[in-house]
């Protein structure tokens, strides 16, 4: 069996992709509770940055912490379309979810629905990634494991949604997306703690890219896309902000004319 190492750089990448999670879980529940407070073509747009928020913050999180993730006795690269797949299922089907909570009208149906469609295409999202290691090497998993990671991304996507729907003062906001961002991790190393390695060694030169090579600029072009958005999300008026503008314009308006 090979020695597999999830920390190569300390603790950098750990804490990396843990920020990566937290702030994409903060920008998604922002856009969400931004959804439930608008209607029409608003609800629709801000439902859609909320789904590439997660869903980008989720694959970060995820290759992030994979770029110290390495292997005693072999290379490791990653297969390019599946990676590229992995990014797409993450935006697709957690956008699901957070559309399933935006437009239903049971809350409580709609959580549950969109807690474990979100759930599954986080798990998807990371068993896709994982696919897409190419190694000298057979990769195993423990089924348990496996099954434990799938229930911690249901649990976690539910209570994230939960929180969109009930949390709406930015402090809870903020808490609450720390905690998202603990339980993605968990749901990433619980993931990685299933998987076993036979190396092997052999000199024929390993498919795919390596991490460096399109991981890493991939995950540093989304990050500076999660940081951007929340810029912009931070910056752009709610919908009360608004109001108030409009009512401390209007009595100037509505003044006489002498």
């Amino acid at each position: 069996m090979g020695h597999l190492d999830h920390a190569t750089f300390g603790w950098l990448t750990p804490v990396l992709s843990y920020a990566m999670a937290a702030i994409g879980s903060a920008l998604a529940l922002r856009c969400t509770v931004r959804a439930l407070a608008a209607s029409g073509r608003s609800r629709r747009n801000w439902l859609l940055t909320a789904a590439s928020a997660i869903g980008t913050g989720i694959w970060t999180m995820h290759f992030v912490a994979m770029l110290g993730f390495g292997v005693t006795g072999t290379a490791i690269h990653y297969n390019v379309p599946l990676t590229v797949l992995s990014l797409a299922v993450a935006m697709v089907v957690v956008g699901a979810g957070v559309f399933a909570v935006g437009y239903g009208r049971d809350r409580l149906a709609a959580l549950l629905l969109g807690g474990l469609t979100t759930g599954l295409g986080v798990a998807s999202m990371h068993y896709l990634g994982m696919a897409a290691l190419r190694l000298h090497g057979d990769v195993s998993y423990d089924p348990v494991l496996v099954a434990l990671s799938v229930v911690i991304a249901v649990v976690a996507a539910t209570a994230a949604l939960w929180a969109a729907l009930n949390i709406k003062s930015p402090a809870a906001v903020a808490v609450a997306s720390l905690v998202m961002g603990a339980a993605v991790s968990s749901m990433h190393y619980t993931g990685m703690a299933a998987v076993s390695v036979r190396v092997n060694p052999s000199g024929v030169e390993l498919p795919g890219a390596t991490a460096m090579q399109f991981i890493l600029p991939l995950a540093v072009g989304l990050g500076s896309y999660l940081f951007l958005t929340s810029a912009f999300v931070a910056l752009s008026p709610t919908a009360r902000e608004r109001e108030a503008d409009a009512t401390a314009v209007r009595p100037a308006d509505t003044e006489p004319v002498h």
